[in-house]
C-alpha cells in the first residue's frame, strides 16, 4: 500500500503546503526516511535520483523547527538551526526553492549561498537571521570566515549528494564547516550510490545511523529505456540527429565530459538547426541560470552540459538523456540517467560507444553488475548533411553533384570548368629586342670594363677623426 503524505500528522502550515504543491503519495524514499528523521535518529539514505529526496529531509526538519518560530525581526532570534550543504550552485538553488515552498506559511526563514556571485546580497540576508541554511562548500566557508555565519546552534545538517562533494575534492571543505558545529546534532546523508570513501564518512560524523536504502545501489530507474550503441566519433551528431528525428523527442540533456567539448558540439548542434544551449562550470552563473530556464521553460530543444548537470538538476518531464561520451566516473551514468524517467514518468537514455571506451565501458559493466550489448545503428540515408563549394562561387546542397556517398571529389561539369590561364606577355610595340636574345656567355674571363680600372681607396672618410693622442711605445721603430 502506498503511503500518503496525509498520514503524517504534519502541522497545519507544512500541511498546507504539501497539498498546495500536488503531493499526495510518498515516494519509497520518503516513506522509510521521514518517519526515521521525525524522531531525530541519524540516516545514511540511499535512493534513485529523482525519487524526493529533498522533500525526505526537508519536510521533517522543517517539523521538528517549529519550536523555534518566532515573527520577531531581531536577528538573534533567527540563528542557523540546520544546514544543507550540496556539491553545486545549482543543486543548491533548486533545494533552496523547495525548502522555501515548503515553509512558506510558517515563520522560519531560509536563504542560500554559492559561488559566482557577489557576496554583498547574500551577507544582507545572513545578517537578517535564517533558520535553515543551503549553501555550497566553498562559499559557507568564505561567509564563516568572513565572520557572516555563526553556526554554533546548529541542529541538523544535510549531506545531499555526498558522493559527488567527494568526487570534486571537497572532503577538506566539508571537514572544515563541521569542525564549526555542535557536537550535539542530527546528520543525514543521502546519496544516490555509496561508496567506500562514503562509508568511511558516514563512519567519522554519523552517530549510530539508520541506513536506508530503497533501491539496490548503483541502479537506474527501471521506467527509463537504456540503449548503447556503437558509433563512431564522427558519426555521432549524425545519430544524435537520426534518434531525435525517429522519437519525436521536444527535448532531451546530452552530456559529454569536457567544457571544451560542451561548447564546440552546443555550436555545431545549434549550426545544425536545433536550438541548443550549453551548460558547464567556465560559464557565469547568470549564464547557467539563464540557460537553466531557457530550457525549463522550453525554449530550447536539447541543453548540452558537463557533470555540473547530472546530480539532482529536477526538470520535470525531460524524454530522453544522451550521453554523446560515455563518462569517465562509471557512477555519473547513473545520476545521467536520472535526469529521465523521475517520479515514475517513463524515458530514453542513449549512450554513443566508440571503439575508445572499452576501459569506460568495463567500469559500467562492473557498476551496473551486467553484460552491456552493444547495438548497431542503421542510418536512414548516406548523404552528407551540409552545402558543398563546388569552386564556381555557388554553394549546392550536398548529393547534388553526382555520387551522393563523396560529393566533395565530384569535378563540376565540363562547361563549367576553369579555363586556363594565359602567359602574359607584353604589347609588341613596348618589347627590347635584346630581351628576346638568347643568353651568351663572355668570350673571355677578363674582368667587367666597370671593374677593370678600379682600385681600392685609400682616402678616409670625413666622418671618421683620427686619433691624434700619442702614445708611448714599447720598441723603437727601426
Amino acid at each position: 500500500m502506498t503511503a500518503s503524505f496525509s498520514n503524517l500528522s504534519l502541522a497545519e502550515p507544512l500541511a498546507r503546503a504539501v497539498a498546495e504543491m500536488g503531493y499526495e503519495s510518498m515516494t519509497p524514499i520518503q516513506a522509510e526516511a521521514i518517519p526515521v528523521v521525525l524522531t531525530g535518529k541519524d540516516v545514511m539514505g540511499a535512493a534513485q535520483t529523482g525519487t524526493g529526496k529533498t522533500a525526505a529531509f526537508s519536510l521533517p526538519l522543517l517539523q521538528r523547527l517549529l519550536k523555534h518560530e518566532n515573527a520577531s525581526t531581531s536577528p538573534a532570534r533567527h540563528p542557523v538551526r540546520a544546514l544543507v550543504l550540496l556539491p553545486t550552485r545549482e543543486l543548491a538553488i533548486q533545494v533552496a526553492q523547495q525548502v522555501k515552498l515548503y515553509a512558506k506559511y510558517t515563520n522560519l526563514r531560509s536563504a542560500v549561498v554559492f559561488g559566482g556571485m557577489d557576496m554583498k546580497p547574500q551577507t544582507l540576508e545572513l545578517k537578517r537571521g535564517v533558520e535553515v541554511l543551503v549553501a555550497t562548500p566553498g562559499r559557507l566557508l568564505d561567509h564563516i570566515e568572513a565572520k557572516n555565519a555563526v553556526l554554533n546552534q546548529v541542529e541538523y545538517v544535510v549531506l545531499d549528494e555526498a558522493d559527488r562533494m567527494l568526487d570534486i575534492g571537497f572532503l577538506p571543505d566539508l571537514q572544515r564547516i563541521l569542525s564549526f558545529l555542535p557536537k550535539q546534532r542530527t546528520t543525514l546523508l543521502f546519496s544516490a550510490t555509496f561508496s567506500p570513501e562514503i562509508k568511511r564518512l558516514a563512519n567519522s560524523y554519523l552517530n549510530d545511523p539508520v541506513t536506508i536504502e530503497v533501491a539496490r545501489s548503483n541502479e537506474a530507474a527501471s521506467t527509463v529505456e537504456q540503449h548503447f550503441y556503437s558509433v563512431n566519433d564522427d558519426d555521432k551528431r549524425r545519430a544524435l540527429h537520426q534518434i531525435v528525428r525517429q522519437r519525436g523527442l521536444n527535448q532531451a540533456f546530452v552530456f559529454v565530459n569536457s567544457k571544451l567539448g560542451c561548447a564546440r558540439l552546443a555550436r555545431s548542434l545549434e549550426r545544425e538547426g536545433l536550438k541548443t544551449t550549453a551548460l558547464h562550470g567556465d560559464k557565469s552563473q547568470d549564464e547557467r541560470l539563464k540557460a537553466l530556464e531557457s530550457f525549463k521553460k522550453g525554449e530550447v530543444d536539447l541543453l548540452v552540459a558537463t557533470d555540473v548537470a547530472a546530480r539532482g538538476l529536477d526538470i520535470k518531464d525531460v524524454p530522453a538523456v544522451f550521453n554523446f561520451d560515455v563518462p569517465f566516473n562509471a557512477e555519473d551514468y547513473i545520476h545521467r540517467v536520472g535526469r529521465t524517467g523521475r517520479a515514475g514518468a517513463s524515458g530514453l537514455a542513449v549512450t554513443f560507444v566508440s571503439g575508445s571506451d572499452g576501459r569506460l565501458m568495463a567500469d559500467l559493466e562492473k557498476l551496473l553488475k551486467k553484460k552491456i550489448e552493444l547495438e548497431a545503428i542503421e542510418y536512414e540515408e548516406d548523404k552528407p548533411r551540409g552545402r558543398i563549394n563546388d569552386g564556381r562561387r555557388a554553394w549546392r546542397e550536398a548529393g547534388e553533384l553526382g555520387d551522393p556517398r563523396d560529393a566533395l571529389d565530384v569535378a563540376p561539369p565540363p562547361e563549367q570548368a576553369p579555363r586556363p590561364q594565359r602567359e602574359f606577355r607584353a604589347p609588341a610595340a613596348s618589347r627590347d629586342p635584346f630581351f628576346d636574345q638568347p643568353y651568351q656567355a663572355p668570350a673571355s674571363d677578363a674582368a667587367p670594363a666597370w671593374e677593370a680600372g678600379a682600385r681600392p681607396s685609400t682616402r678616409i672618410s670625413a666622418n671618421i677623426k683620427p686619433n691624434k693622442r700619442k702614445v708611448a711605445a714599447l720598441f723603437k721603430p727601426e
